[in-house]
């Protein structure tokens, strides 16, 4: 439960510290007096939003401490996983910058607004006006049944493997769209991968081919320019090699003589070996050249085979065909998988949907078995507010859609008066009807929730008299299992509480505050007898107070 609230520079507060007791709490004060700054800044420190709008002065922080006691409600669990350090007594704090940052402390570890808002949601619920209307809200009401029906965990397990379900769905929808799409493209490239593995592609193998082609197109000059060259190299008497050796001859006569004659010895002797080399090469190129018109003809079509898959996939070597064509292998074999991975989620949906199937029953039947328990104890609730007649008829009926809670319809009627036709909440209850329901709501759930804390902000509006009276009573009553409090303009509510705060508005010099503050039994007495009959308090109006705190 929430046990003090620190607010600092907060709206029209300056400076607030208040303590809070278990039990039954009410809040009083005149309209505009500030009691929505209250729980704005409750609101700050649970997890919600803040601005610069918010700071009283604009050139210091804003800061809200709200201390809670939390040894009973099992949360260890939370801060352990969050890594967050556990006190029995737990602090929030809030900061707002007038930079306009805001920081968030638990225990004074910093934490972002998301752990904040998760936190929050196991220590109070804050309940509104907005909320009342939100009761003719079909997840609502279905909240309402399954924390009866004990649904909690289930629900949580199914709303898990149901993101798991749409996920493979939307997997599938999208591998089943390409595997359409490509089914066309794969054909045609599958027609150019056959193309080109046909073609029998080798790396460098366009250069030989090439070179090979301009050889034997050629064979005729060339074995006559080689045979020219041999027959000058090798004719007896005026042949090169012939010449080179008398050269050489000449030169070894005189080598002897000079270390120059010599070094033109050595240098001939080398020429003549060279040329005699290049001469038996020449010979043995002679000799190797065939005219071979079946031979050029194949080279000839390879080659064309070759220029024709370049010129289609517009690219001018054999290594980048061998590219396009590892890519084509790659695509071929991607549809492969596509249509793997197609059986293997289909197989996971059908298991799922067997599952979800199996939970939704689960869900559904416990709901059926708290629809009874649930209706009793609301007529019993509203016939002691007034409402002796009223009659619920709640319908599910099971649907082939999987919603977010499982597969049921909702249909949640009521009826005020007898002779009357059952209608939906929104339709026929009236804004006094709506409060009293859903006073009873709250309190049939406090019997099964282990939150520690419930606000009601003005659940009274439309009810008076009599009807207001046993409103606070049941507020009470469940204030025995946890901390209850009211914020309301019902003198008869407000009599009820353990404790009584008032919230006022206060003028020093020319700034405007709100102020909180807890009243002793001669105060509370006064502002009661103010809620009856005005500012000007008369005696039956304090005698009607004393007696409604009695």
């Amino acid at each position: 439960m929430i046990t003090s609230l620190s607010i600092k520079n907060y709206a029209l507060i300056e400076k607030l510290t208040i303590d809070f007791s278990k039990g039954f709490s009410t809040i009083t004060g005149e309209t505009g007096a500030g009691k929505s700054i209250i729980l704005g800044a409750l609101g700050l420190v649970l997890g919600k939003r803040a601005d610069l709008t918010s700071l009283k002065n604009k050139e210091e922080k804003c800061i809200i401490e709200a201390h809670f006691e939390i040894s009973k409600y099992n949360l260890l669990p939370f801060f352990d996983a969050n890594d967050l350090d556990y006190e029995n007594e737990t602090i929030i704090r809030r900061e707002i910058l007038p930079s306009g940052k805001s920081r968030a402390f638990i225990n004074d570890s910093p934490v972002n607004l998301q752990e904040l808002q998760e936190l929050s949601l196991f220590l109070i619920d804050i309940h509104s006006q907005q909320q009342t209307q939100e009761l003719s809200d079909e997840n609502v009401q279905f909240d309402i049944i399954d924390a009866i029906a004990n649904n909690k965990e289930t629900i949580l397990d199914y709303q898990s493997l149901l993101k798991s379900y749409k996920s493979d769905k939307s997997k599938l929808n999208s591998l089943l769209k390409r595997q359409s799409e490509s089914k066309k493209e794969q054909e045609y490239n599958t027609f150019l991968l056959d193309e080109l593995v046909t073609a029998q592609l080798k790396s460098g193998e366009q250069e030989t081919l090439e070179a090979d082609f301009e050889k034997l197109n050629n064979v005729e000059i060339i074995k006559e320019s080689i045979d020219k060259a041999l027959a000058i190299a090798n004719e007896e008497q005026i042949g090169v090699l012939n010449n080179l050796k008398e050269i050489k001859i000449s030169l070894q006569k005189i080598a002897p003589f000079s270390a120059d004659y010599h070094s033109l010895l050595e240098r001939i002797t080398s020429v003549t070996i060279e040329f005699d080399d290049i001469s038996e090469e020449m010979n043995r190129c002679s000799e190797k050249l065939i005219n071979d018109p079946e031979q050029l003809d194949l080279i000839s079509q390879k080659l064309q085979v070759l220029f024709n898959l370049q010129k289609k996939h517009q690219v001018s070597t054999v290594d980048e065909l061998l590219k396009i064509q590892a890519t084509l292998e790659n695509s071929v074999l991607e549809l492969g998988n596509i249509e793997e991975e197609i059986i293997a989620l289909t197989h996971s949906i059908e298991q799922k949907t067997t599952t979800l199937d199996a939970m939704s029953t689960i869900i559904h039947d416990n709901r059926l078995e708290s629809i009874p328990v649930l209706s009793q104890k609301l007529i019993a609730i509203l016939e002691t507010l007034g409402m002796p007649n009223v009659r619920f008829k709640i319908d599910i009926n099971t649907a082939e859609t999987y919603f977010q809670n499982g597969k049921d319809e909702l249909q949640f009627l009521f009826s005020a008066n007898k002779g009357t036709d059952f209608g939906l909440l929104k339709k026929v209850a009236s804004g006094g009807e709506m409060s009293r329901i859903m006073l009873a709501v709250k309190a049939i759930l406090a019997q099964y929730s282990k939150l520690p804390t419930l606000i009601f902000d003005e659940i009274d509006t439309g009810v008076s008299g009599e009807i207001a009276i046993r409103m606070g009573e049941i507020m009470k009553e469940m204030s025995q299992e946890m901390q209850i409090f009211a914020i309301t303009h019902l003198p008869q509510i407000a009599a009820k509480g353990n404790a009584h705060f008032k919230v006022f508005k206060s003028t020093v010099g020319d700034d405007t505050q709100s102020e909180l503050k807890l009243l002793n039994e001669e105060d509370r007495v006064v502002e009661i007898a103010q809620m009856l009959s005005g500012t000007i308090v008369s005696e039956s109006a304090l005698n009607h107070a004393k007696a409604l705190l009695n």
